[in-house]
């Protein structure tokens, strides 16, 4: 009878193990973008539970505000970065009451129950690219948010930033020689200006991936993920293991000599995918993942060393309807059936 019981103990909890979300140990401190460019993806509500069985402390999301997301992470402590859609910039910079509404309506309406870190105003407008239309607008719209959060009380507790991105880089090399192209500090020179008044970090989409897949000849892969055996890049005092470190810090430069001085930037897009181009396969993307999510944590860049990167993996799923090429399909953590992609520790 004993013997029986026991049995029977040992088989309910290996049921119950069974029913119980899968856990994926090693996000911990990072946080995860969330994109929903897909026709297969789980609830909003389920969604935010997995962030929370997985760890995750921070989130950020895209479009159009999600009112079922921003109505699941209620009461959830996740840190948010909320986006302002580019299509938005315009009637959020020509009018303040449009603004207003808009910070009523994503933000004060679910304040203080969801956890908002950062508002990115547009992300990866480019003043020679197909978003040339908003770059008037970026400015302006950063400018009316933040107004409008004040207005409510919110102004110093929710920073305003846009997300930039490596192509608005003139000179990358070497990383402390780090500059924007002419037309990009123009645009970006006041933005940064304003976020030292706020004393608000700049946004940055840091890709190591697009780096080698558009120049394999001198960017070899150990570089781009972080498993080179030793310096690869050597620049006057500061030496490069990785690519990661020499794109961060060559952004670092570029702001510093856009008027930024030692301006914080957080890192609100890197990641690697699984199928699809160059490079894009399922052991490079667990390697870069993985060794990411380690080095973000502490180590810093050689310019900013010993400091924790404040950084968001792209992204928590893959998405079916993503434009783009294939590749912009595989960047998930995990397929859309909750089933993990990877193994993120050594464990």
């Amino acid at each position: 009878m004993a013997v029986s019981s026991a049995a029977s103990l040992i088989l309910l909890v290996t049921l119950i193990s069974c029913l119980e979300p899968t856990i994926v140990q090693g996000l911990e401190g990072v946080g995860v973008c969330n994109g929903r460019h897909a026709n297969d993806l789980p609830s909003e509500q389920e969604v935010v539970e997995f962030y929370k069985d997985n760890g995750i402390g921070k989130m950020r999301i895209y479009g159009d505000p999600n009112q079922a997301t921003l109505n699941a992470l209620r009461s959830s402590g996740i840190q948010l970065i909320l986006d302002v859609p580019n299509p938005d910039l315009e009637a959020l910079a020509m009018d303040a009451s449009s603004a207003k509404q808009w910070v009523q309506t994503n933000v004060v309406n679910f304040f203080p129950d969801v956890n908002f870190r950062y508002i990115s105003v547009g992300n990866e407008v480019n003043p020679n690219g197909v978003s040339s239309r908003f770059t008037q607008f970026v400015l302006p719209a950063m400018k009316n948010i933040h107004d409008a959060l004040a207005a409510a009380s919110l102004g110093d507790q929710i920073k305003v930033s846009t997300a930039t991105y490596m192509a608005l880089i003139g000179n990358s090399y070497p990383p402390s020689e780090g500059s924007f192209s002419d037309d990009a500090k123009t645009f970006l020179a006041p933005i940064i200006d304003f976020l030292g008044q706020t004393r608000a970090p700049l946004l940055a989409n840091i890709y190591p991936y697009f780096a080698y897949h558009d120049d394999t000849q001198n960017i070899q892969l150990p570089y781009a993920l972080f498993t080179a055996a030793g310096v690869v890049v050597q620049d006057g005092e500061f030496g490069y293991q990785n690519l990661f470190d020499a794109m961060v810090d060559t952004m670092h430069a570029a702001v510093e000599r856009a008027g930024g001085g030692a301006m914080q930037i957080v890192v609100s897009e890197s990641g690697w995918p699984s199928e699809g181009g160059t490079g894009a396969t399922m052991e490079n993307a667990a390697t870069y993942y993985r060794n990411l999510i380690e080095h973000v944590r502490g180590s810093g860049t050689p310019m900013r060393p010993g400091n924790a990167i404040e950084t968001y993996l792209f992204a928590m799923f893959d998405e079916n309807q993503k434009d783009g090429d294939e590749t912009e399909r595989h960047f998930g953590l995990f397929y859309p059936n909750k089933q993990p992609k990877y193994q993120l520790n050594d464990s």
